[in-house]
């Protein structure tokens, strides 16, 4: 059924990393109801809205360092591509600067 997706350990915990966040963020939120707020972001945001913001730029942060990952061997002569988890450190620190100031 899953054979044609790469299913590797980066991609399974980011899976998996989303999946927690959205059941913790429903547990939150019926707990104690969420306001707008302002932050960094040029509108008024709730938690939800930061999440999904967030999730967004966490999803273009990996594809972008998938992108250039190849000419990362050129550009700092390394003798093989990056780790994976190096762009997947990247999004979850940008999601946690939006959750928290976005």
């Amino acid at each position: 059924m899953f054979e044609w997706m790469a299913w590797t350990l980066p991609v399974a915990v980011f899976f998996s990393c989303i999946v927690l966040m959205l059941v913790g963020m429903t547990v939150w939120e019926i707990k104690s109801p969420t306001v707008e707020r302002r932050g960094f972001l040029p509108i008024a945001t709730t938690r939800g809205d930061r999440l999904f913001i967030g999730l967004l730029s966490a999803a273009y942060v990996n594809l972008g360092f998938v992108a250039v990952s190849e000419r990362m061997i050129e550009w700092f002569g390394l003798e093989q591509e990056p780790s994976v988890w190096f762009g997947f450190v990247a999004s979850m620190l940008l999601l946690v600067l939006i959750m928290r100031r976005g």
